[in-house]
């Protein structure tokens, strides 16, 4: 039976996952009626869920990579047990989440049938099974096309699936729990999967691509979850002034 604890973790997670406020209201919704329900029936003594409701949220914005921050998680931090193919793979998802904006659940799912010949496109399914194609970025398709031809086989296990693209030491496919750990283990600062995705709209918008392009390439339903990033970008601007305009 699950606790009140447990459905605040369950809450707390979804926005930590980059969900919208209002995706995660509607998801507590469902879980108050669904627990009403159950005690109106006599299948539970208590409701956990009576007066739950999804987090506010912070008003801070989201958090962007330094240059420096990006370029610790692509080099990684030397280590006297690293395997230069485990190395390759963590690369390459490095790459992934940032120069395409993966969800960690869309790199979680990537199968070989979901990438192109040329390494230059990638197919990705995102919330409600919406299919979508990226680009992949010149350094992603490299690092990618070389895990796939001589990193990927150093894991294979004979329970590995066979059309995943990443699998984890154990040889299953790898999980965003590992993913988490992945980034962990190379960054500078504790990093979320998410703050790649953050950085890369972020960054095209500083490059002067359109708020529309960065929906599409994001995946989101609603061009209001997009916005956020042009108030990220605003502020790196303002940032950008005060510290270098003799009269700010």
């Amino acid at each position: 039976m699950a606790t009140r604890r447990d459905l605040r973790r369950y809450l707390a997670f979804l926005d930590s996952e980059g969900y919208a406020r209002r995706t995660t209201a509607r998801k507590a919704s469902v879980v108050r009626r669904y627990f009403d329900w159950a005690r109106r029936t006599d299948r539970t003594d208590s409701d956990p869920a009576a007066g739950l409701s999804a987090p506010r949220g912070s008003s801070t914005l989201p958090r962007i990579l330094s240059a420096a921050e990006l370029d610790a998680l692509v080099e990684g931090t030397p280590r006297s047990d690293n395997d230069p193919m485990i190395d390759l793979r963590d690369r390459t998802i490095v790459e992934l989440l940032y120069g395409s904006g993966l969800r960690v659940s869309e790199l979680c799912g990537l199968t070989s049938a979901d990438i192109a010949p040329g390494f230059d496109v990638i197919t990705v399914w995102g919330k409600g099974s919406k299919q979508r194609r990226l680009p992949l970025s010149e350094p992603a398709g490299e690092e990618l096309k070389s895990w796939l031809a001589k990193g990927r086989e150093v894991l294979v296990t004979s329970e590995s699936p066979a059309d995943a693209v990443f699998l984890n030491r154990r040889g299953r496919a790898l999980s965003p729990r590992d993913v988490r750990r992945i980034l962990d283990r190379r960054a500078v600062n504790p990093t979320h999967p998410h703050a790649l995705r953050h950085t890369f709209a972020t960054h095209l918008l500083d490059g002067g691509a359109d708020l529309r392009s960065v929906q599409e390439l994001l995946g989101h339903a609603d061009l209001a979850t997009t916005q956020i990033y042009t108030r990220v970008s605003r502020e790196r601007l303002r940032d950008v002034h005060r510290q270098t305009h003799p009269r700010a």
